[in-house]
């Protein structure tokens, strides 16, 4: 028995004498050592940014099992005996990067590197396990791992960035099956190497390079940690742990918390402290398996994963057990089952109604639990456990009991072989986990085959997660089913009943949805049945059951290709052209800094050590839409010597504002004042001694409100318009109308008028939450550093609050872990937050926010109405459109003027004929929505696309003629874009069009997919090509440029490394730039170069990092930094070269410094008028799938060609393209940004949020950066690449809508009343599952049999 915690980190002991008990190993890591790779992303066990490779010995198995977990739920006592493992052990740059790190930088697979080390551990897990397998030694080079176990390694990791199709790419170069010519661009080989080449030119990897920990006697023995001093307690027997809970110390309403993986507290946050923690993980009989002739019992603390692994392992063709098992790898994430147990997992659901899988599995299979209540020992069944009040603290299960199932044998005359028929069933937002389901289901059935057809001799069919409290079996339809023989009719009356069966609480979502889901799963259900005989009709006509049979394979087909372990991604081609005109600008070399970000040794703002004697906040929000705040006091629990302040407005400096953002159009208050004005304004910070303090304490703050005499807050911009609350938005700044509409009008063969269309909003979704650390100076100066977009406005900001002159301020920004706009004016208030405490009380201050908060404040994408007239002629030419656009802009004026001037950018890249429009930017009572990456421009490009398919749908015409018709000439485009068109031979759309329709075989795959159509029942698929126009406007940027004495350089630029490859790009410039001087060792130049963090009191007017062309400003700003340094060293270069001959740059630079030459220049670009808006473009084909009976859309495959100009980087602009793509992706197809009646948002977590993973981005994903050569006006020929191809994932949303439209034209000739309805239907944004299918129609399956009894 041990009070000390013991445990490895990366071979490092730790000894912890003393350790509050709720403490994890992610706050432990991050705080006590220092190893910062593991990240916090979310608190919840979401999003894998904190994952860890913990190893722990078995005593039992005497053997070192490895797996990941995530470490921001792991407790850390639970660790003791255990070694860790982050990323830094792997490797790191003093002592070498492990061919992980170095094949992540290679694949160009980490842009903001936030996410990069988790997904690097989760891909070593998946390598160190593949190796322990029986599997034949893989070739040299490659390891065990397969393909498709390399993909599915990191579906639980989550990145904002890159678009996943490149870390896929790193992960799958590893194994054995791997084609290396499926692999996408890379920095190890050229296009038409040789296999031998490109396997000698990737890091090598060899087994050592994962020998993991060596576990020395004392780990081995059985280290319980058991100390009253840390209130935690570690039993070996069930006797042990009854004594525990029934001892003594347990009156007075103590309260206990027993624990295994701590996983549930991802999902119910913990409101309550502690007294006693017991870790069950010791007690043998919890922790085993039994087998005998009834069937498996596993011990209550097994984890999920082990669950998994045992019935796969000991199934012996038991389909039973092998299905649970496959659908057990679809909850959560592997990180998650690793830690989780089977037992934690249904007394959540037993005790909170967790929509838990594995009850409705268990429910389906008659399970049954044991449980230990005080000194006994009770078996029930998992219904009854599930139906009992929740367990008292101090009960405990103990195991799970599953059954061997056998088919049962009647007296039947004639009757073949009984067989047991089991499948289970899951719709979430997710394929392969990650995401809670809207319905899972699982049904088992002992059917026979007679003379008359297959005679169901019974049926037990489980359902949950539904909007109930727990799972539960459709007893009327079991009932119904039983002893019944097969048929049409059987399955009609059987699918009405489980709609009386399966009906959802009163306030669940989606509710009719879920209830078409449990038709559509019973429905496949007894469709597979159609493969042991035939069906009758229940009449005297038979037929084969070929239609029945068919539904069920189309649907079988979708979920086989999960069970038999296919690759998620299928080859993908990527076709780059470097340019060699400025070397080494254009060549694709990795982003700078893609090492240290994979091996977590990047420092983000929150890596930074804390100061002594730091003190941390924590944000209370409004959660009133428009109240006066009365008082605000903290929980009795929260004040404690912990808390040191509550700072509010009230603390602000009478010389100082209240002001916490600012922007060219006025500012925003850091704190309410008297009235709140929003759910989710700040109204104080707590500070407290640590960040876990500061939270709870806010957390669990009182805030009482009084709303006497204060009206009704605007809510709607309907609201907004009846009481004329608008922003104005600046002449200038107001886009200018093209054409006469009455005209337009006048001329049209037909016309659309008032038709709808309304756009909710999108959170960021960084990977980094908003965070800053403040440190008082001297002179009542103040140091920030904010992980910031912006940092010369945030500079501003503290300034003004504070009170004190901007000199006093100092902000600095090394790199932001994501930003998307989310970090420019919304970073703000968090850094002049921090400024603010640290200056009252005189000792530094961080904040770092929880994903919850973040959520909440964030503001997010705009919101809006659109009502829009169209005119057109009977061939689809449109002659002209009318908008009246109501945008939703929140409280206060953030960037939203700009908002109608972006829309009108995008909106323009079809030839109206004329266009008009009226747009209100409309003060609300919510929070300010911001610029988020394309803000406006995404919509106004969907509104488009919008607008064309209702016309191709009025004519019912196909809607790629509508758009073929309408696409710009050159004479059209400057027509309505004027001098941003540029030159005749720059106008590259009509070639892309083309290009990416021959290059895609589009007009072949129309007909395969006609075919397809045709050929299916319940899958229907779509394809649509969708073109962008895409104005951005150049901003100016300063820059600095130094060479030292070595000859190494020294640049600072205005512009802020996001994770888009700025600083690559401006090292690529100053190589080139200063290549110009032509001496020997230039081209070895990018190496010598360095970009240092952002300084606002070394280089002034940074300005903004946004609106895609911030890299080209800040290379254009060096590279006229670098035309100076070289004309002030071509005289002395000159002079050398005659008396030496030849000249190395390095002599050259210290003979310059020798003489006096001035090497340090400042410049500061300002682009002229010829130069200062361009238009980019691109074109994408994207091909989907519905499935009509759940309504899930896969992606199969996206083409997109795009236009980068002649590209800095090409494998940079790949990475952009592909990323916001599949941001593009989140907007149209998955993110809900939902909030309640006041406008506070309710979708503030990883469990409610969901933005893409690797399992819902294109199946195959092609794309082609278009090199269109010489551009005079651009920087180095160059063209923006960060936000205009988010527009191209219409195309995704479009062939989603084409799919829907072939489902409905098929339910029509059923006679369903859903589809009788003309073709023309509006497909809302995002396309989420519930919406697919009601539009496919939620009495699908009823139509179809309907259908089938009336023959």
């Amino acid at each position: 028995m041990k009070d000390c915690l013991v445990f490895e980190v990366n071979g490092e002991r730790f000894e912890v004498p003393e350790v509050e008990p709720s403490t994890t190993l992610l706050e432990f890591l991050r705080s006590r050592t220092r190893f910062k790779s593991v990240k916090l992303g979310c608190g919840e066990g979401g999003c894998g940014a904190c994952v860890v490779l913990l190893s722990k010995y078995d005593p039992i198995l005497k053997k070192v099992e490895e797996f990941t977990v995530s470490s921001c739920l792991t407790l850390l006592c639970s660790i003791n005996g255990c070694s860790i493992t982050t990323s830094e052990g792997l490797g790191n740059s003093k002592d070498g990067f492990h061919s992980i790190h170095q094949r992540f930088a290679g694949f160009h697979a980490s842009q903001c590197g936030f996410c990069t080390p988790g997904m690097c551990v989760s891909i070593y897990s998946a390598l160190v396990n593949a190796e322990k397998t029986e599997r034949p030694p893989a070739s040299p080079g490659f390891s065990k791992l397969t393909v498709s176990e390399a993909e599915k390694a990191i579906t639980g990791n989550l990145c904002r960035c890159t678009g996943y199709r490149p870390i896929a790419d790193a992960c799958k170069s590893f194994a054995a099956d791997v084609d290396l010519e499926d692999l996408g661009i890379n920095s190890f080989w050229r296009k038409g190497d040789k296999k031998e080449v490109k396997l000698s030119k990737l890091p090598s990897y060899n087994q050592n390079d994962h020998a993991g920990p060596v576990f020395v006697d004392e780990y081995k023995s059985r280290r319980l940690l058991n100390s009253e001093k840390h209130s935690w307690y570690s039993p070996e027997t069930i006797e042990e742990l009854q004594n525990l809970l029934h001892s003594d110390i347990n009156e007075n309403f103590t309260r206990i918390k027993l624990v295994v993986g701590n996983t549930g507290n991802g999902y119910y946050k913990e409101t309550e402290k502690y007294d006693k923690y017991i870790d069950l993980g010791y007690i043998r009989e919890l922790s085993v398996v039994r087998e005998d002739n009834s069937g498996i019992e596993f011990g209550a603390a097994l984890s999920i994963s082990k669950v998994i692994s045992y019935l796969k392992d000991n199934s012996n063709a038991n389909v039973v057990f092998t299905k649970i098992a496959d659908h057990m790898e679809k909850i959560a994430s592997g990180f998650i089952r690793n830690s989780a147990s089977i037992g934690g997992n249904l007394v959540m659901t037993q005790r909170k109604y967790f929509p838990s899988d594995i009850a409705t599995l268990l429910l389906a299979v008659g399970s049954s639990v044991t449980i230990l209540t005080g000194h006994k020992h009770e078996k029930v069944t998992i219904e009854e456990f599930l139906c009992s009040p929740p367990m008292d603290p101090t009960s405990v299960l103990l195991s799970v009991h599953i059954p061997f199932m056998e088919p049962i044998r009647l007296d039947v005359p004639v009757q073949t072989n009984p067989r047991l028929l089991f499948e289970t069933y899951r719709a979430a937002p997710r394929p392969l986990g990650n995401a809670l389901p809207y319905l899972n289901a699982a049904f088992l059935a002992d059917i026979s085959c007679t003379e008359t057809g297959i005679l169901v001799n019974y049926v037990q069919l489980a359902f949950g997660a539904y909007g109930t409290k727990y799972a539960t079996r459709a007893r009327k339809v079991e009932e119904y089913l039983k002893e019944k023989i097969l048929s049409v009719r059987v399955v009609d009356e059987a699918v009405r009943l489980v709609k009386g069966d399966v009906v959802s609480e009163d306030g669940t979502s989606h509710a009719a949805y879920r209830s078409s889901l449990a038709v559509s799963f019973l429905f496949e259900f007894l469709n597979s049945f159609a493969t042991a005989g035939s069906i009758s009709t229940g009449s005297s006509k038979e037929f084969n059951g070929s239609l029945l049979e068919g539904a069920a394979k189309s649907n079988n087909d979708w979920k086989i290709s999960q069970i038999e372990n296919q690759p998620l991604l299928s080859s993908a081609k990527q076709v780059v052209e470097s340019s060699k005109d400025y070397y080494p600008v254009g060549e694709p070399i990795p982003k700078f800094g893609a090492a240290i970000q994979a091996s977590g040794e990047a420092i983000y703002v929150d890596d930074m050590p804390s100061p002594s004697n730091c003190l941390y906040g924590a944000f209370i929000c409004s959660t009133e839409p428009l109240a006066r705040v009365k008082g605000i006091s903290l929980d009795s629990n929260s004040q404690s010597a912990e808390v040191a302040t509550v700072i509010t407005v009230k603390d602000i400096p009478k010389e100082g504002e209240n002001v916490g953002s600012m922007a060219m159009f006025g500012s925003e208050p850091l704190f309410a004042d008297d009235v709140t004005r929003f759910a989710g304004d700040l109204l104080a910070v707590v500070v407290a001694e640590t960040q876990k303090h500061a939270n709870w304490a806010a957390k669990t703050a009182i805030v009482s409100y009084d709303t006497d005499g204060l009206g009704p807050p605007i809510l709607t911009v309907e609201e907004a318009v009846e009481r004329s609350s608008f922003f104005d938005v600046p002449p200038f700044l107001y886009p200018q109308e093209v054409g006469d509409f009455s005209k337009g009008m006048a001329e049209a063969d037909h016309k659309i008028l008032s038709a709808e269309i309304k756009l909710g909003s999108q959170y960021y979704f960084y990977m980094e939450t908003q965070t800053a650390l403040a440190i008082p100076d001297e002179e009542n100066c103040m140091v920030v550093y904010s992980s910031s977009q912006c940092p010369e406005f945030a500079h501003r900001v503290i300034a003004k609050c504070l009170g004190v002159p901007d000199h006093n301020v100092r902000v600095l920004t090394r790199r932001v872990g994501g930003g998307f706009g989310g970090k420019a004016l919304k970073a703000m208030p968090v850094a002049a937050a921090c400024a603010l405490a640290a200056h009252k009380l005189r000792r530094p201050v961080r904040i770092y926010l929880d994903r919850k908060t973040d959520m909440i404040i964030a503001g997010g994408r705009h919101p809006m109405k659109i009502t829009y007239s169209v005119g057109f002629k009977s061939d689809g030419q449109i002659t002209a459109l009318h908008l009246d656009i109501l945008i939703n802009a929140g409280i206060t004026s953030d960037i939203s003027p700009i908002m109608p001037s972006n829309m009108m950018g995008a909106l323009k890249k079809y030839n109206w004929g004329a266009l008009s429009f009226d747009i209100k930017v409309c003060k609300t009572n919510h929070s300010s929505k911001s610029a988020m990456r394309a803000p406006g421009e995404v919509q106004a490009s969907f509104i488009a696309e919008a607008i064309i398919e209702h016309v191709a749908s009025f004519l019912s015409v196909e809607v790629d003629s509508v758009r073929n018709r309408n696409l710009h000439s050159y004479e059209s485009l400057k027509l309505f874009y004027g001098g941003a068109s540029g030159e005749h031979t720059e106008y590259t759309l009509p070639f892309i069009w083309d290009k990416v329709a021959k290059s895609s075989s589009f007009e072949e795959r129309i007909e395969i997919m006609e075919q397809f159509n045709r050929s299916n029942i319940w899958r229907k698929r779509g394809i649509s090509r969708v073109p962008i126009v895409h104005e951005v406007f150049v901003r100016p940027a300063p820059g600095k440029v130094s060479i030292l004495w070595d000859g190494s350089i020294v640049v600072e630029v205005g512009g802020i490394e996001l994770g888009q490859g700025l600083w690559t790009k401006v090292k690529q410039v100053t190589a080139y730039a200063l290549s110009l001087i032509e001496c020997e060792g230039t081209e070895e130049l990018v190496e010598k170069v360095r970009v240092v963090q952002s300084d606002t009191l070394s280089l002034v007017q940074g300005g903004f990092t946004a609106g895609s062309t911030t890299s080209e400003s800040s290379c254009e700003a060096v590279r006229l930094c670098c035309n100076v340094l070289v004309e002030r060293l071509a005289s002395l270069k000159n002079n050398l070269k005659e008396q030496m001959g030849s000249l190395k740059w390095d002599v050259l630079i210290l003979q310059a410094h020798y003489q006096n030459v001035n090497l340090a220049v400042n410049s500061f670009f300002v682009p002229d008028s010829s130069s200062t808006k361009y238009l980019n473009y691109g074109a994408a084909i994207s091909e989907a799938e519905v499935n009509i009976l759940t309504g899930e859309t896969k992606i199969l495959r996206t083409d997109i060609v795009y236009d980068c100009g002649q590209s800095m980087n090409p494998a940079v602009d790949l990475g952009q393209i592909e990323g916001a793509f599949v941001q593009g992706i989140g907007f149209f197809m998955l993110e809900e940004y939902l909030s309640n009646s006041d406008g506070l948002v309710v979708a503030d977590s990883t469990w409610t949020y969901k933005i893409p993973t690797i399992d819902t981005i294109p199946k195959q994903f092609n794309v082609e950066v278009l090199n269109s050569g010489h551009h005079k006006n651009r920087v180095l020929s160059s063209k923006a690449s960060g936000e205009p191809p988010l527009l191209l994932a219409a195309s995704v949303h479009c062939a989603t809508r084409a799919a829907i439209k072939a489902a409905r034209k098929q339910l029509k000739c059923w006679g369903g009343v859903e589809g009788t309805a003309d073709s023309t239907f509006q497909l809302e944004v995002p396309a989420t599952m519930p919406l697919v299918k009601q539009l496919c129609g939620l009495n699908t399956v009823e139509t179809y049999l309907q259908n089938l009894l009336s023959r």
